[in-house]
């Protein structure tokens, strides 16, 4: 089974860069053309079955790439930011800068949030589920966290060593029966790679 990660495009908060976790944020209109950009690649792939976070930005990706009939899963949300929830990274970068590395590494937990264990086992949860009925293309409308803790679990990359998802991007990965997992596209997008992606 392909699996087809799609974070959402850009929201109000990443243009800020203000921290979201689970804030029920909106798509910037950035973030809405860079999704309908996105959908005739997905369109080309031709899913077989698509699942999403029940969080605005994600349900409208979603619907801008062609998964208006996707399943809503509050398990795919992205980690819980707790108390740094709404706050600006710079600022949180600036007063607790070992806090904040930690944090992006999955090794430290904001006041008040959710642990980077507790968050991957609740995201891969939601995928095996997935696997008890394969398909050829399953699509996993989310977030960037979601995509890194689907990383760390099936290719044993850690979230130090993986860079921030860029908006309405694509990253596939092969699950097979009895092989191990791979790696075949990272951060996709069809305008241009992104390096310096919002967290």
């Amino acid at each position: 089974m392909r699996v087809l990660l799609v974070r959402h495009g850009q929201s109000e908060w990443n243009a800020s860069r203000r921290l979201q976790g689970q804030a029920d944020i909106n798509l910037s209109d950035l973030g809405r053309a860079q999704a309908d950009r996105l959908r005739p690649v997905i369109d080309e792939i031709g899913p077989c079955r698509a699942i999403s976070s029940d969080m605005s930005r994600v349900r409208e990706t979603a619907d801008r790439i062609g998964a208006a009939d996707a399943q809503y899963d509050p398990g795919l949300r992205e980690i819980d930011g707790g108390k740094w929830t709404g706050r600006s990274i710079g600022e949180i970068q600036a007063e607790e800068p070992v806090a904040y590395q930690g944090w992006r590494a999955g090794t430290r937990t904001p006041p008040g949030g959710e642990t980077w264990g507790a968050f991957s086992k609740r995201v891969t949860g939601v995928i095996e589920a997935q696997r008890t009925d394969p398909c050829l293309n399953l699509l996993v409308a989310c977030h960037g966290g979601v995509i890194r803790a689907v990383l760390h679990h099936y290719l044993g990359l850690p979230p130090a060593q993986v860079i921030p998802v860029a908006p309405a991007s694509l990253t596939a990965l092969r699950l097979g029966d009895n092989k191990p997992a791979r790696l075949e596209l990272f951060n996709y997008r069809p305008a241009r790679l992104d390096f310096e992606a919002p967290d």
